[in-house]
């Protein structure tokens, strides 16, 4: 009896996650600075956020130089996956914007090919073959007919999917090299230390983020203040609770979850930026626009239930 309990449990902490998630292309127009800036006061808040909450647990073990260098690149990834992410949500939307970011499934797959000699089904292929026939509707099978600054947004979100990918794959790295430390150096139950690296990585990961952000907004010449107090709440939210909140959730609900079905609830990610975008943004969408949504999403599911035993532990 206590385990279907604990299975609800998990189930609502994903849903709950993965939906939160899906507010921070919403929030990212609604914060009323340059992409950059936005990206930058996210990442930094959530930065010390997460270390104020390692710090305060006691979870914060010194760490070895060589998992401090690791914990530079998905620093560099993510700031990469923010910068082009936060200009394709103003080009195209946050509804299209996030569809487009989460085509790191295919991004991920690749990798595993080429890195650790991993082999492509039937199932993934048919899986990029729906969702590319889906963007192909929603983009109106017509490419040549669209403005240059929305083609841009596309390129750019698909971009950003291939950053997300190198982030997944290098935090999981940092995570190894941080977790084998705290495996040697204390006690308690393996999953425990093994919660307590990959939030101090995190931690480590954001503030790194925000530096590279940070130099990126100065050599852009753009203004880091933070225009209105409704501005500062936005970010202060997109921060606690589109970033740390949102993957605690997803993080901790993880394990107790099948993979088919974590799949299938992260799906409620682009789900909620697209319903967002046209219901309070006014975004005008098609018929097709709208089958175009449901293939896409489609093929992203059947994508990512290419055999793994775990969907990688940080959304977009």
């Amino acid at each position: 009896m206590a385990q279907p309990e604990h299975q609800r449990g998990a189930l609502v902490a994903m849903l709950i996650g993965a939906a939160l998630i899906g507010t921070n292309g919403l929030m990212v127009r609604f914060a009323e600075t340059p992409p950059t800036i936005s990206a930058f006061w996210r990442m930094l808040f959530a930065g010390l956020m997460l270390t104020l909450y390692v710090v305060a647990t006691r979870g914060w073990k010194p760490l070895p130089r060589r998992a401090w260098l690791w914990a530079l690149a998905p620093a560099a990834a993510f700031a990469a996956d923010l910068w082009l992410w936060h200009r394709s949500i103003l080009l195209v939307g946050p509804g299209l914007a996030t569809l487009l970011a989460n085509a790191q499934v295919f991004f991920m797959a690749l990798a595993g090919v080429l890195l650790f000699r991993e082999h492509l089904g039937i199932r993934f292929l048919g899986g990029l073959l729906l969702a590319f026939f889906g963007l192909w509707l929603l983009l109106g099978g017509a490419w040549d007919s669209l403005p240059t600054q929305y083609r841009w947004g596309v390129w750019l979100g698909l971009a950003t999917g291939i950053c997300y990918a190198a982030y997944n794959l290098t935090l999981r790295r940092a995570q190894q090299e941080a977790h084998a430390v705290g495996g040697r150096a204390s006690g308690g139950h393996p999953s425990e230390r093994h919660s307590s690296a990959v939030e101090q990585v995190l931690a480590i990961a954001s503030l790194g983020c925000a530096l590279l952000l940070g130099l990126a907004g100065w050599a852009e010449g753009a203004a880091f203040a933070i225009p209105t107090w409704r501005s500062l709440g936005i970010l202060l939210i997109l921060a606690g609770v589109g970033h740390c909140l949102s993957w605690v959730l997803i993080s901790k609900a993880m394990p107790h979850l099948r993979v088919a079905l974590i799949g299938l609830l992260l799906l409620l990610q682009p789900i909620v930026a697209f319903l967002l975008d046209v219901g309070l943004l006014d975004r005008a969408t098609t018929p097709r626009e709208w089958l175009g949504l449901g293939f896409s999403l489609a093929g992203i599911f059947v994508a990512g239930l290419k055999g793994r035993s775990r969907l990688p532990e940080q959304p977009a």
